[in-house]
């Protein structure tokens, strides 16, 4: 097992868990998803992985290794994390926001040498990035800094890659763009994801998150069927193959549709 979490519990209040005993597993060079509503926990889940958190109870190993037991700097070299949240306290360049992903092979004091230049030039290349080295991050547009923070994980050469919802706040175009940027890249993901149908697009497995606990795991044209999306978001949905996409395709239903006159093919 490449990763694999067991009974895992996080409560931001006493009684009130916000992760509840949830186990779960990712092998080597998979895309894993991990959907829900809205407050069920995806990104305590992540938090408590990737030590942002410290859970109360339960297990996380890393390729055997208990990660908890792990030093930050081990944990970093193992797992690095593109989060939701752009906000940077000083105007540093892109460079020099890719070349952080370099810390945790550093010891204090040590500057960037040549492979380390290299290895950013590499990352920002990779990401279409490479022109705007000396942009000031600030002046970025969404997609663009979510494709620095993707170079800057890359930079720490980590063996797994956690997303915590990637392209939240970003239109179509750049959502597409950086998941398929995740997906050609090769390493094992980690990944929150809130658009349903992207999840089936680009996950091998999903797990499913409700009220702290995971409700259902599996590919995602299993997981992802009207009767199991209406029992955890309580929304109607049409889900199709896409003939193109050879993925399920899911179309959202408002109460005013009638689905037998939907499925008969009356509906106007």
């Amino acid at each position: 097992m490449y990763l694999e979490v067991k009974d895992l519990t996080y409560a931001y209040r006493a009684g009130q868990e916000a992760v509840d005993h949830v186990s779960m597993n990712v092998e080597k060079g998979e895309f894993v998803g991990v959907i829900g509503p809205n407050g069920s926990g995806k990104s305590t889940l992540l938090k408590c992985i990737y030590r942002a958190l410290r859970p109360e109870s339960g297990s996380i190993s890393l390729c055997g290794e208990d990660v908890l037991s792990m030093s930050y700097r081990q944990s970093a070299l193992r797992m690095a994390v593109v989060g939701q949240e752009h906000d940077i306290p000083f105007d540093f360049t892109v460079e020099e926001i890719a070349a952080m992903g370099r810390s945790p092979h550093k010891r204090m004091f040590d500057i960037d040498g040549r492979e380390d230049r290299q290895i950013v030039a590499d990352a920002l290349r990779k990401l279409g990035m490479e022109e705007l080295s000396g942009r000031s991050f600030r002046s970025l547009s969404g997609g663009e800094k979510q494709r620095v923070l993707i170079a800057r994980a890359l930079v720490q050469e980590s063996d797994l890659l956690i997303l915590d919802e990637p392209t939240n706040h970003l239109d179509i175009g750049y959502q597409l763009q950086i998941l398929e940027l995740v997906k050609g890249l090769g390493v094992t993901v980690l990944a929150a994801i809130h658009d349903l149908n992207l999840a089936a697009l680009y996950c091998d497995r999903l797990y499913v998150m409700k009220d702290g606990k995971m409700v259902l795991e599996g590919r995602p044209e299993e997981v992802l069927t009207p009767e199991e999306i209406y029992r955890v978001y309580g929304v109607r949905s049409l889900v199709e193959r896409n003939r193109m996409t050879g993925k399920s395709s899911i179309t959202f239903l408002p109460e005013h549709i009638d689905l037998q006159e939907l499925e008969s093919g009356h509906v106007a």
